[in-house]
């Protein structure tokens, strides 16, 4: 396969990029300097080396911030621990976190389900999470959040049939300030900070 193709096929591989994007950005990688692409190419063998996933929250996370295998926020005895929320991905939590309105723990997920797919494990962290709720007696309610989307609102519609049978928790979720199609990812400060406190 030619090199350009080849590149082009596996940028294609990652979330949100098409076919023509990731052909432009084999081009564009093309015309950058030795430099930049050995740069690169060593800060991609360094995410694969040295980051992984915090045992509670399973967030990814560079392995030398983390203590007993937890990440600073799940140690982090000020927050109030029960309160757990749910999020989609990384990318949400941290824009959550960004937004200091939440104070509670987090369970990244890992992403939602399809709508017509059977196989939930392969799309989320099922086990996990059942495993996490098994174990903290200390949880009191748990707050679903997830994009307004139809994936979204069926993995929230799959969670709340789950969580049920793993324990007695309340069951919230994030009110108005989230219109429907907005991903967590691109909500702004006061967008989460109402859809928290409008939670239901």
């Amino acid at each position: 396969m030619d090199p350009i193709d080849k590149l082009a096929r596996l940028l294609n591989e990652l979330p949100g990029i098409g076919p023509r994007q990731s052909k432009r950005l084999a081009y564009a990688l093309i015309v950058k300097s030795k430099s930049y692409t050995d740069e690169l190419s060593k800060a991609i063998r360094e995410v694969r080396d040295e980051v992984t996933q915090c045992s509670s929250c399973h967030r990814y996370i560079s392995a030398k911030h983390l203590s007993q295998g937890l990440c600073s926020i799940c140690r982090d005895m000020d927050r109030d621990r029960s309160l757990l929320m749910i999020i989609p991905r990384d990318v949400d939590m941290q824009n959550m976190e960004r937004s200091g309105v939440y104070h509670g723990l987090y369970f990244v997920l890992g992403g939602t389900v399809p709508i017509l797919e059977k196989d939930h494990q392969a799309f989320i962290r099922k086990a996990e999470l059942e495993r996490l709720l098994r174990s903290r007696a200390e949880i009191k309610e748990i707050i679903l959040a997830y994009s307004q989307t139809p994936e979204g609102e069926h993995t929230a519609f799959l969670l709340k049939e789950l969580i049920p049978t793993l324990g007695t928790f309340a069951i919230s979720e994030l009110g108005r300030g989230l219109s429907t199609g907005t991903e967590l990812e691109y909500s702004d400060n006061e967008t989460l900070r109402n859809a928290l406190r409008n939670r239901g």
